[in-house]
């Protein structure tokens, strides 16, 4: 081979590699000749649609008010019978507890002792002041007489009175011995032990509790952009953890007019009615709650994992050139799979569903 058709040669072997190597190149930047540069995030179209508006809220399974009470001591001793366990069903007046009672029975023998005592003193001077009232008229008795049987006979009467209160009180005390269940429920605790001796005040521990699972609501909070929308006898269906294929049904009862205030972010409260006659709910269960308000229809919507929060207000990433950028939104209803965009985006508008992805 001529050394002319060597150089050629070598010279267009050069060639081609340098022509391989640049396609390389750019296939590498590319990923390929003809495709777009990789999106690691999934969009949505901004699109019309009906909604069957509801409010979404987390909230919390609590007894009614009278549905919790709180048993204590009215009177102190040492404790002689517990007959009730925790997880017990009582009824409104069964025995839950007895305090020992001899020293409160001897108090009621004396009381009534001294109110029979008295009695026979006040008997005796009424007949005395009957008779010096009768002599007093025909003068057969002097007027200071007449004021002395009188005010003894007062005295008698005041004595009686004051028997009779003090048997009274010492009766109460000893019916106090005996306590009972004040409504129907199941027992919650029990924060005492037969034999030990409780005591009686406003900071005397209460040691038995009842509540009756008949009677519980949810308090839902909602959100304060969200709470002008709940209104009374909603529909409202809630979900716990305990038993999440089922579906609990009940109604807005109440709106609490106070707020709640947590994380900064401002909550209403929502009392939801609740039918247990299942036995499946218990008080302090974490609730996920529906309520469910009106049909929206032909309204501009975005998934709801596309709406973000930042403080008190609510964001999307929306597509623009290509680069998604942060757009503030005004929303208004809310289903469980879509949220109504009242301003901020247009039809056809693509936003981010979720965070970007982290690089």
């Amino acid at each position: 081979m001529s050394e002319k058709r060597w150089k050629r040669k070598l010279l267009l072997i050069l060639v081609c590699s340098a022509v391989v190597a640049l396609a390389v190149g750019i296939f590498a930047v590319n990923g390929s000749f003809s495709s777009k540069p990789k999106q690691d995030y999934k969009l949505a179209k901004v699109l019309k649609r009906d909604l069957g508006a509801t409010v979404q809220a987390t909230g919390i399974v609590k007894p009614l008010v009278g549905a919790e009470v709180k048993v204590g001591a009215r009177t102190p001793g040492k404790v002689v019978e517990l007959p009730i366990n925790v997880g017990d069903k009582v009824v409104q007046g069964q025995v839950i507890a007895k305090i020992e009672q001899d020293d409160l029975i001897a108090k009621v023998k004396l009381q009534d002792a001294i109110l029979a005592e008295a009695t026979a003193e006040e008997t005796r001077l009424s007949k005395d002041y009957l008779r010096d009232t009768q002599l007093h008229s025909s003068v057969s008795i002097s007027a200071q007489k007449m004021d002395l049987t009188e005010a003894l006979y007062a005295i008698a009467k005041a004595r009686k009175l004051k028997a009779q209160a003090e048997l009274d009180v010492a009766k109460a005390q000893l019916s106090y011995a005996t306590i009972t269940a004040p409504i129907k429920g199941t027992v919650a605790s029990v924060n005492t032990i037969q034999g030990e001796t409780v005591t009686t005040g406003l900071n005397s521990p209460t040691f038995i509790k009842i509540i009756d699972l008949d009677r519980l609501e949810v308090l839902a909070y909602v959100d304060e952009n969200d709470i002008g929308k709940v209104k009374l006898d909603q529909d409202s269906i809630f979900t716990v953890a305990a038993h999440p294929s089922v579906e609990f049904k009940g109604k807005v009862t109440s709106i609490y007019p106070s707020a709640t205030i947590q994380d900064n972010v401002v909550y209403y409260m929502a009392s939801v009615s609740v039918d247990n006659t299942e036995g499946k709910l218990m008080p302090d269960m974490t609730t996920n709650v529906l309520i469910f308000l009106e049909q929206r229809k032909g309204v501009l919507t975005v998934p709801n994992k596309a709406v973000q929060r930042e403080g008190q207000r609510k964001f999307v990433l929306a597509m623009e050139k290509g680069t998604p950028e942060k757009r503030f939104v005004d929303v208004g209803w809310k289903d469980q799979s879509y949220t109504e965009i009242s301003d901020g985006l247009r039809e056809g508008d693509l936003v981010v569903i979720g965070d970007m992805p982290r690089k």
